[in-house]
């Protein structure tokens, strides 16, 4: 237990920033979302535009609820659809059937392949645990267990709000704070002593929004620019750039002076 520490909590997203699931993500999006374009292209003579990961994804899906991503995307193409049930089929053509959908997509990738960890990032996790620093894990992905168990990090954090978590306590997905709060609220820390890690736009803004005491992007996509934009404290490519617990601390400190 370290007892000279400025934070009583971090609060980390996952994809991106723990596991190296965000292009996966990305790649299952695309292939969703082309061939639902092709399919409009033929049946109602729209002309087909790819779904890009720098003019579609990052603007309107990453980072967000599954179905909020959907609907972000359809609507910045113009595209009307009935929203329909979380338990439609992926054959559906509705913005919760296209969800489920490339959940399909994504689940046989994660399957096939597995999942890849960033190792600064489970080297600070480690500090963090070690030190007695409460750790939560907040992600949109309704995914976040089944990929933190493939990786042996399930049992890592205090707290876990994850698309499922929200979906039964009714939470407002990022931009909005409520899953990082929520997380903090597990852990009985204050949002002011407590610290979000994220890689998304969206979940930097959430993090601004919840008013914690250090928001820390990842610009995993060269996105340093849009982070910042957004409001984070301080921006890196990795966490290694931190410096490890002290020079999380030491940043802490000079951004609550």
């Amino acid at each position: 237990m370290n007892n000279n520490l400025s934070f009583d909590a971090v609060i980390f997203d996952m994809d991106g920033v723990i596991t190296k699931t965000a292009l996966t993500h990305a790649a299952a999006w695309k292939k969703m979302f082309d061939e639902y374009l092709l399919k409009r292209e033929k049946e109602h003579g729209e002309k087909f535009v790819e779904f890009t990961h720098e003019g579609d994804y990052l603007p309107y899906v990453d980072g967000k609820p599954r179905y909020k991503g959907v609907a972000s995307f359809l609507e910045s193409r113009g595209i009307n659809i009935p929203f329909g049930d979380p338990s439609d089929g992926p054959e559906m053509e509705t913005v919760c059937g296209l969800g489920n959908q490339k959940n399909n997509a994504f689940n046989l990738v994660l399957e096939k392949e597995g999942a890849e960890v960033y190792p600064s990032t489970v080297s600070l996790i480690n500090e963090l645990k070690e030190a007695g620093i409460k750790l939560g894990v907040a992600s949109s992905s309704k995914n976040c267990k089944p990929v933190l168990e493939r990786v042996n990090l399930l049992d890592v954090f205090d707290a876990r709000v994850d698309g499922v978590v929200s979906a039964e306590m009714g939470l407002q997905g990022k931009p909005e704070p409520d899953i990082f709060t929520t997380a903090c609220d597990i852990v009985k820390k204050t949002y002011k002593k407590s610290i979000v890690v994220e890689d998304a736009v969206s979940g930097v803004q959430a993090g601004v929004k919840g008013k914690f005491g250090l928001t820390i992007g990842i610009a995993r996509e060269n996105n340093t620019k849009e982070l910042q934009e957004a409001g984070a404290d301080i921006v890196v490519e990795d966490l290694e750039e931190i410096g490890g617990l002290e020079g999380l601390n030491k940043i802490f400190i000079d951004f609550n002076k």
